[in-house]
């Protein structure tokens, strides 16, 4: 019966830092789209995208600092793949314009 009760402990331990994690998982590759997204200069060349992820990057930190992290996670998704849009979207306008 004790290892039952240690067991169910460090579980839900472990279960709850899930939260986070997934987040964090999910916000760094995001971080990096949109900046990534910014230096090939989306912000002019695919400003839609840009700024959709960029916003969604915004909000999934503002999810997170309320612990609400699953949404954080999705806003987080929503931004990196938007990013990389943006990013690519941002490097072949440079390219068609000679830059």
């Amino acid at each position: 019966m004790r290892v039952r009760w240690i067991a169910l402990v460090v579980s839900a331990g472990v279960l709850a830092g899930c939260g986070p994690t997934l987040y964090t998982i999910n916000a760094i590759p995001a971080s990096s789209a949109v900046a990534e997204a910014e230096e090939a200069g989306a912000v002019e060349n695919a400003p839609y995208e840009y700024w959709y992820a960029h916003e969604h990057l915004i909000k999934a930190r503002e999810e997170a600092s309320e612990a609400s992290y699953e949404d954080a996670a999705n806003y987080a998704d929503l931004a990196e793949e938007f990013g990389t849009k943006a990013r690519e979207l941002g490097r072949r306008r440079m390219r068609e314009m000679g830059r």
